[in-house]
């Protein structure tokens, strides 16, 4: 799953030329995001990406499974490998996203993602395909993905203004599940009939399109002045004390980390444990994931009633404390179906209302610290978030391979199950509870509480 005013404020920056995110929100905006053009272009891009991404997150693995006989130990490397990049170059990416033109950015993440996956396609095709071709190519998406997102979290307050984060975000979760729902459920039909890497010739396009749309998008940027730069070192510590200062945002930071850490140690063996312990098939696998993506596309429609009705702040808390006992169907599919209930529908179950409850928690999260950060902090800001609750998911892959191996499969999607609880508890304690509206970046208490 993947942030008032902080307790010490961050060292102020150096005078620096108005940024586009200070002139979007000073400019008047649609009712709705649907009549702006740039949104929708944006929209449109992350789209098709999205439903690229999860062609790729089917093929791949399935690939790794059932053609190169990956072992749980390989596959908690290659879950590794797809997120190793935030660990290992995540804060500085803030930093110099910071010094880009976003657009340009998404753009070129775009082409970077698409060319690999065009060599991977060619690798396999050739019969050349093995693990650590995987491993590379994943690292290379990695160190790509790292670039679009903190670019991505960083143009949207920018292009729509602050009061449409939270419409924005719902908006774009809401695609992301539609993209989860139809992306899975395509890629499970298209496998009987056609190879992995033939599909992976979809990602391809989809990535290309992307780029397209978002190129489209007219919004100018305009740089910060060159002379106002400090050291690397200066700003990438900017951006991660205001992170650490902050005394809601470092809460929902250790909540998101260790929930992500945990998902990890999960999702590295998932698809071994549905392909090869429940013996369902790629196709069902394919169903499997499009069913369970409907629950994250109703926490995305629900997510600003659900906000207005519980309160901004309660409903991270209760988003996060209800997320264990949805992923515990996991584990108990195996179980149930001695009691007659097919496995298929106890995952999906699962993941209907692990992926619902994840929704709802990271739209009024990532719409909070869009929010509360000032403009010019924005990159370094989500660098240093997706950093602290990205970086985990590599170790999170690597701890999921070595216990699948050592404690078994089922075991180990147990112990991802207490991580999630133990994952709650920063924002379960926490002041988040009374809170109905968030404060913003000049509010040190909640405007409300109740």
């Amino acid at each position: 799953m993947s942030s008032e005013r902080p307790e010490a404020a961050p060292p102020a920056d150096p005078p620096a030329p108005p940024q586009p995110e200070q002139a979007a929100a000073t400019t008047p905006a649609p009712r709705s995001l649907i009549h702006h053009a740039d949104f929708r272009r944006l929209w449109l891009g992350d789209g098709l990406g999205q439903l690229g991404a999860q062609l790729g997150n089917l093929a791949i693995p399935v690939f790794a499974v059932a053609t190169l006989d990956a072992t749980a130990w390989q596959m908690g490397a290659l879950t590794a490998a797809e997120s190793a990049a935030f660990l290992a170059i995540g804060l500085p990416a803030g930093a110099w996203v910071d010094r880009m033109r976003k657009r340009h950015t998404l753009i070129s993440a775009d082409l970077v993602r698409a060319t690999v996956l065009a060599v991977v396609v060619v690798v396999a095709l050739t019969g050349h395909a093995s693990m650590p071709v995987l491993y590379a190519a994943a690292l290379a998406m990695s160190a790509a993905t790292v670039f679009f997102d903190v670019a991505y979290q960083s143009y949207l307050p920018g292009l729509v203004g602050p009061t449409h984060l939270v419409q924005g975000n719902s908006l774009l979760q809401a695609t992301q599940s539609v993209a989860q729902i139809a992306g899975p459920a395509l890629g499970g039909l298209l496998l009987r009939v056609m190879s992995a890497p033939m599909l992976l010739v979809g990602t391809v396009i989809t990535y290309l399109s992307s780029a397209t749309a978002v190129s489209r998008i007219r919004m100018v940027e305009q740089l910060p002045d060159p002379a106002t730069r400090r050291p690397l070192r200066h700003e990438v510590a900017e951006g991660l004390s205001f992170v650490l200062r902050h005394p809601l945002l470092r809460r929902v930071v250790a909540c998101t980390g260790i929930s992500n850490l945990s998902s990890s140690i999960a999702g590295a063996l998932l698809v071994l444990y549905v392909l090869r312990e429940l013996g369902l098939t790629e196709a069902q696998l394919g169903v499997v994931f499009s069913a369970s993506a409907i629950g994250g596309l109703l926490g995305a429609l629900a997510s600003s009633r659900l906000a207005r009705w519980l309160g901004e702040g309660r409903v991270i808390p209760l988003a996060a404390l209800m997320s264990p006992p949805a992923w515990a169907l996991v584990p108990l599919a195996g179980p149930l179906t001695h009691l007659g209930v097919p496995a298929i529908v106890t995952l999906t179950a699962a993941g209907v209302s692990f992926y619902a409850f994840v929704v709802v928690y990271n739209v009024a999260q990532v719409s909070f610290r869009q929010r509360v950060c000032p403009p010019a902090l924005l990159g370094r800001m989500n660098a240093s978030v997706r950093f602290l609750v990205w970086g985990p998911m590599p170790i999170g892959g690597l701890l999921g391979g070595v216990l699948g191996e050592r404690l078994g499969v089922v075991t180990t999607l147990w112990v991802a199950v207490v991580g999630l609880a133990l994952a709650a508890v920063p924002v379960v304690a926490s002041p988040l509870w009374r809170m109905r509206t968030l404060p913003g970046p000049a509010e040190p208490e909640p405007a409300q509480v109740s």
